[in-house]
Parts: C-alpha cells; sequence; structure tokens
C-alpha cells in the first residue's frame, strides 16, 4: 500500500484524557514499542536554535555575519577556516555535550524502557543515548554532532571529537580556534568534516551499519505482533526515514497501531485513521501526562 503525505489528514486534538487514555492504553497493551523520533522531540526538550538560547552563546557571529538561528550559521561561509570551526565548536558544545534544559528524552526512555522497545531517530544530538536508552537498542540514521569523518571521504570511518571539541573551546579567541587546532583525516591530511547526512559523502561507519542491520531485525521479528508506531516530532523534511515506513508497516500490520505526537504537525493518513492516535501538543506535556497517568494506577 502506498500512503504519502497527499492522503494525510491533520489533527487539531488537544491534550484531552480521551486521547492520553487511548495512548497509555496502547503503550499498555502493546508487544513492542518502536519509537520514531524527530527534531520536534530534541525541541520540547529546550534544544531550540534561535531566540535567547542562540544569542547567549552566538551574538558575536550573528553581529558580523547576520544571521537570527543556530540552524542558518550552520551554513554560513565564514572567512577563514579558524572562524568556521570557531562557531561549530560552540554549536557542538551546546547542541552535544551540554544536558538538554528539560528531562523530556529522560521521560521517553522511563515510558519505554520496561517493554521490548526500539528507537529510530534522524537527530544527532545523542540525547537518548544520554537519558539511558541502549545503544544496542538505537538507530542514529543521520549522523553524530559527536563525530567527524574525512571530508573526501578517503575511509568509511568515524572520529569522537569531544577532546577537541574542548580545545577548540577553551583556546578560541576573537572568534578563531588557533591554527593547530584545525582538524585534519589521520590517514589523508584532508580536512575533517561532521559526520552529518547532507550529501553523498556521508559516513555510514561500522557502527551505523551494525545499528541499521539491528533495526531491521526488530522490524522482521515483531511484523505480526502487537505493535505500537510511536512517532514523536517528525515532520516533512525526511518523512521517507521514520513517517512513511510507520505508516506503510502500520497499514500491513492490522494489529498495529500508530501515534502520532507533535505540535503543529500532527496527522495520518486515512487508510488507518481507525488505528491511528493523532495529538497536536508539545511532546513533554503529553510524556509527562501519561507518566502521571502511570503513577495514579500503580497507586490503585
Amino acid at each position: 500500500m502506498s500512503i504519502t503525505k497527499s492522503t494525510a489528514r491533520s489533527s487539531n486534538a488537544l491534550i484531552t484524557s480521551d486521547n492520553v487514555q487511548r495512548l497509555r492504553e496502547a503503550l499498555d497493551k502493546a508487544d513492542a514499542v518502536l519509537v520514531g523520533a524527530g527534531a520536534g522531540l530534541s525541541t520540547s526538550a529546550g534544544f531550540t536554535y534561535s531566540g535567547d538560547r542562540f544569542r547567549r552563546y552566538f551574538a558575536d557571529f550573528e553581529k558580523k555575519y547576520g544571521f537570527h538561528d543556530m540552524y542558518s550559521g550552520a551554513f554560513c561561509r565564514y572567512d577563514t577556516p579558524e572562524e568556521h570551526w570557531a562557531y561549530w565548536s560552540r554549536f557542538i558544545t551546546v547542541n552535544r555535550y551540554m544536558d538538554a534544559p528539560k528531562p523530556v528524552y529522560q521521560q521517553v526512555f522511563e515510558l519505554v524502557r520496561e517493554k521490548d522497545y526500539f528507537v529510530i531517530t534522524t537527530n544527532v544530538d545523542h540525547c537518548f543515548q544520554k537519558a539511558g536508552v541502549d545503544k544496542k537498542r538505537l538507530f542514529y540514521t543521520q549522523g553524530d554532532y559527536g563525530l567527524f569523518q574525512c571530508s573526501k571521504p578517503c575511509c568509511q570511518e568515524t572520529f569522537d571529537n569531544e577532546s577537541i571539541i574542548r580545545q577548540m573551546m577553551e583556546r578560541q579567541r576573537d572568534m578563531r580556534i588557533p591554527s593547530d587546532l584545525l582538524p585534519v583525516c589521520p590517514h589523508c591530511g584532508r580536512p575533517m568534516t561532521m559526520n552529518l547526512r547532507s550529501d553523498d559523502k556521508f559516513v555510514e561507519d561500522e557502527g551505523w551499519h551494525r545499528a541499521a542491520e539491528r533495526y531491521e531485525n526488530f522490524l522482521r521479528t515483531r511484523r505480526n505482533r502487537r505493535i505500537l508506531f510511536l512517532e514523536l516530532g517528525v515532520g516533512y523534511n525526511t518523512p521517507g526515514i521514520i513517517k512513511y515506513p510507520f505508516w506503510r508497516m502500520t497499514a500491513e500490520n492490522p494489529q498495529a497501531t500508530y501515534a502520532c505526537v507533535n505540535y503543529g504537525e500532527a496527522s495520518c493518513p486515512e487508510e488507518i485513521a481507525d488505528r491511528s492516535i493523532v495529538v497536536n501538543a508539545d511532546i513533554g506535556e503529553i510524556v509527562s501526562t501519561l507518566l502521571d497517568e502511570a503513577d495514579c494506577s500503580d497507586e490503585l
């Protein structure tokens, strides 16, 4: 069955006892839960790219280059490589090595930790692992802010960047890092770049392939079971990774339930509407409510 955005319908549902209860019941009854997470989940956790958080760390770059959010800054052409990495070292620090302002990821993990679960995410901020999710139950499809790769690339290998990023942060002055900290590939000497999927140069290293294999195995071995496809904060930038497959797999499995929680972009196709739970609300609020409902049930 082919299901695309053209068949989706939006929902104006608010947080009501009915849809919270339906989602709670779907979680309780599910034999397995597949969490699909997009940028909206990190936004709910406080990883915003504009406003006060942006100005707190990038006011000098805003003044010189005229952009007004971190996302735009990631595509800016800086005058020197030293400025480029001054920007990126700050970006990586605040979006990868700092903890999210709100414990939404920890709360999502609390919802599913006792279930047979797996997580697929397009987010690259490492929040799931910091929340306690077993990396063997996690597929980070689009890369990781904590990894470098060769810009060519000359090899299918990634490199942990925490040590050098912290040095860049400590030693940068006047929006520049020292030239001796410019990262280069240890194999060919070319400049390093971020391990983020943006073109056909993205490196899918050994860890990436192991995670992809575990994800496919999870899907294969739970194919006809009572599975909840729990989509959190996934938009339409890359719907072919999580959203469309979740719709298709729900349609193919009569025992499956699809749940979408997304502030402003919650929808489901007509073909699976009778087995869908669509909530147009902040993910953090919904997850907190679900946990409160579970605590009340335990006390009874």
